[in-house]
């Protein structure tokens, strides 16, 4: 009797041993998350793991636990760089910030305004303008297909390939809500194909001015989409001239058929549905190598203001960084932008 419970002892250990081990592969294997979350696949496997290694073996009254050693994430530019060390007297969590009145262009906060960093999804913000400048025909059908899939991040989305939308729903989707293989389509579906569209982004940006900045496709996925917080401001102003880039990227939620099912998709900025903010243009934009990153047009204290907030260390951090920016701009209304400009680092 001591022998066999020794052996269904030992046998027990050896497959939680087994199964740790295997759980600990999975997690390192997982991909680095974009804007859009991870394929659902990878979050399948992920839990599954998860539960392996939580799993615990009855031995008489013993229940071994095993841990999953904790990856680190991967640091963004702007923390290599050292940006974060920079310190704010609104104790800003993003790395760069730019605040300016979009009438009278006096600045009213900067943090970093002129380093060059990876922007992310606001990257659709430039895909929007030039879709919606080439007035091209909103109604017609386009269909997502393999090359629109993303193997650059690994990211998922909800709109599988074969799915057939109107250019405007996926404006709608890429601007809203930040979906990938719905700005991808459209660059791939402009008139010259994909390429032609990239070099249209980039000349686009020159003819605005804005020197620092720099596209390799339309989606924001790749970290070599970079630009500066005055190129962005620069950006935010010509997009805002364009209601139909107002009213989508501002839009709380929208509903796309696809096939017999009805999806449902969300604005990535939570702020656009709090009755306490007056939002005239938005965008939002994540990678690990961006940070958090967020761009609006607002109505603060009755002053219209561009603001921009790049390489932010937290889920959540730029909203409350574009809350921290408002109190602070309805406490001081009229304050003079030589006191408020935040020493600046050049990246």
């Amino acid at each position: 009797m001591y022998r066999k419970a020794s052996s269904t002892m030992s046998q027990s250990l050896k497959r939680l041993l087994s199964t740790a081990a295997v759980a600990a592969v999975a997690i390192g294997l997982a991909p680095a998350a974009a804007e859009a979350a991870p394929r659902k696949g990878t979050i399948a496997k992920s839990a599954l793991a998860a539960k392996r290694v939580q799993r615990t073996f009855a031995v008489g009254k013993r229940r071994p636990i095993v841990q999953a050693a904790i990856i680190p994430a991967k640091p963004s530019f702007g923390q290599l760089a050292g940006l974060h060390s920079v310190q704010d007297q609104l104790d800003l969590k993003s790395s760069v910030a730019l605040v300016i009145d979009q009438d009278t262009h006096e600045v009213l906060l900067s943090k970093n305004d002129s380093a060059v960093l990876p922007i992310a999804s606001l990257t659709k913000l430039m895909t929007g303008v030039l879709v919606s400048e080439a007035k091209l025909p909103m109604d017609e059908m386009i269909t997502i297909s393999q090359e629109d899939v993303d193997t650059e991040k690994g990211s998922r989305s909800r709109l599988r390939v074969g799915t057939v939308l109107s250019r405007g729903e996926l404006l709608h989707l890429a601007l809203m809500s930040s979906e990938n293989r719905a700005a991808h389509a459209l660059g791939r579906t402009y008139p010259g194909g994909l390429n032609a569209f990239v070099s249209l982004m980039n000349a686009k940006a020159k003819l605005l001015g804005m020197n620092d900045t720099r596209y390799v496709e339309p989606t924001g996925l790749s970290s070599k989409n970079q630009s500066s917080a005055h190129d962005l401001a620069t950006l935010v102003t010509a997009a805002y001239n364009d209601p139909v880039l107002r009213e989508y990227s501002t839009s709380p939620g929208h509903q796309v058929a696809v096939g017999n099912r009805t999806l449902q998709f969300n604005n990535t900025n939570r702020l656009v549905k709090n009755p306490g903010w007056d939002i005239g243009l938005q965008k939002t934009g994540y990678i690990s190598e961006a940070g958090q990153c967020l761009v609006m047009q607002a109505k603060i204290a009755g002053r219209k203001l561009i603001m921009v907030f790049l390489d932010s260390a937290g889920k959540l951090s730029r909203i409350g960084d574009a809350e921290r920016v408002r109190r602070w701009v309805e406490a001081n209304p009229i304050a003079p932008a030589a006191n408020t400009v935040i020493r600046q680092v050049n990246g």
